[in-house]
């Protein structure tokens, strides 16, 4: 009795996740469905980072830099699940100046907006005044600056406040923390530059070029440039939500329509249910009862499936139906695995029940050893890959793991409540392929 109401509150969790997926994908839930460009729509921008300043040893670590504060920025425009990825253009040198940055925004359909979400975000950086050169056409002296290594990329923080007080008329300035590296850069800089000007450029444009009167430590400074109130609380709050580390340039935009992005979901769609319906046939056909038990399990593999997709979330892009596809097929693997050594188990006359637990015990360690290789490759392939290949890694690993959860323990769970069934145990031709 135990195994048929484990069955049966199985079979309630299956469909109570079904109710879930549904419930979200209706609009009514605060899960819906997630997806990328190439299925929503949406505009690509595709930037050319300068990195000619950036000491060889730094460089990855600044497009990391540069990554992140482009999401915090665009995240802050409310753009649904932005994509930005960093990636060498080909494979040099790691000093060559050849890095690109792709921005993708999913549901954007104006692309000067969208440049002009990413190009608000502000480039700081702090340059020793070197001196003056003879180097222009006419002869006239030009001033030399000598880059710090300090940029916005160690910026902690931008506050607003005013100078002056009781000394003169207050006027604007904006105070920065930088964080730890930032900080002792800041200090080694000012402890062996005294007297020296120390400029800020921002965006390009020198604001202000300070006088180091005396090291200063703790990694605090301050910009003062004769700015407006609204101009100074602008610029601030631009730092705050991410000064970019190194300099892009826009060098290609890509737009995908709506249209496009549903044309491409619906040919996903129908690839996964003619998969679907030809693994069903193949199982129910060729191995019968057990086969009916695996179609069980591999709807439950879906809507576990479906629920991971929405709850972790899993931006769904045609990579990631690919992988998804891909692991539908694997989802019945073990089943095959399960229900061979069953039939042998059965040829050799041992009890329903015990052909069973035989069965499974027998298998585990192939249906063990093979997800096991699949989850490194997936691995392997999340890790060195691009995001299109990262999609569709994270969805097969996912499916790898929900597949063997499907076939190991919930396929076991109906095969013992349909073996102590004495109407269906007596009936060995329900349990065998045709012919054997």
């Amino acid at each position: 009795m135990w195994r048929t109401l484990s069955a049966v509150a199985l079979l309630g969790f299956v469909g109570a996740l079904g109710w879930l997926v549904w419930w979200n994908a209706s609009g009514k839930g605060s899960f819906p469905f997630r997806l990328g460009l190439d299925l929503a729509g949406g505009v690509e921008l595709s930037y050319a980072a300068d990195i000619s300043e950036v000491p060889p040893g730094e460089i990855r670590d600044a497009m990391r830099s540069l990554r992140d504060v482009l999401e915090r920025r665009v995240n802050l425009f409310g753009v649904a699940e932005p994509v930005v990825r960093v990636e060498r253009a080909s494979v040099v040198a790691e000093d060559s100046d050849v890095w690109r940055v792709r921005v993708e925004l999913p549901g954007v359909t104006d692309v000067e907006e969208a440049i002009r979400r990413i190009g608000q975000t502000p480039l700081l950086e702090f340059k020793l005044v070197g001196g003056a050169a003879a180097t222009s056409a006419t002869g006239t002296p030009q001033v030399v600056y000598e880059p710090t290594g300090l940029t916005g990329r160690f910026l902690e923080q931008a506050q607003l406040g005013f100078s002056g007080g009781n000394a003169g008329p207050s006027e604007p300035v904006i105070f920065l923390t930088f964080n730890s590296e930032g900080a002792e850069l800041f200090y080694e800089i000012t402890k062996n530059n005294v007297g020296r000007q120390l400029a800020v450029f921002l965006d390009g444009e020198l604001i202000t070029d300070p006088i180091i009167r005396e090291p200063i430590a703790g990694g605090k400074a301050q910009i003062s440039g004769s700015f407006a109130v609204q101009e100074a609380r602008e610029i601030a709050r631009n730092l705050n939500f991410g000064a970019l580390p190194v300099p892009i340039t826009l060098i290609g935009t890509q737009q995908v329509g709506p249209t496009l992005g549903k044309e491409a979901l619906a040919a996903g769609v129908r690839a996964l249910a003619v998969a679907l319906a030809l693994v069903v046939f193949f199982m129910v056909a060729w191995y019968r009862l057990p086969g009916m038990v695996a179609v069980v399990g591999l709807l439950g593999y879906g809507v576990v499936m479906l629920v991971l997709f929405q709850f972790i979330p899993v931006v769904l892009t045609a990579a990631g139906i690919a992988g998804f596809i891909l692991s539908l097929g694997m989802a019945v693997d073990a089943n095959v695995l399960v229900f061979e050594r069953l039939k042998e188990e059965l040829a050799h006359g041992k009890p329903l029940s015990e052909a069973v637990e035989n069965a499974f015990a027998r298998a585990w360690s192939a249906v063990r050893d093979g997800n096991v290789t699949t989850l490194f490759t997936a691995g392997v392939l999340y890790w060195l890959g691009t995001s299109f290949v990262e999609g569709f890694a994270l969805v097969l690993a996912l499916g790898v793991l929900v597949s063997m959860a499907s076939a190991m323990i919930g396929g076991r769970v109906f095969l013992r409540a349909l073996a102590a069934i004495p109407a269906l145990g007596e009936r060995r031709a329900l349990w065998t392929s045709p012919g054997i």
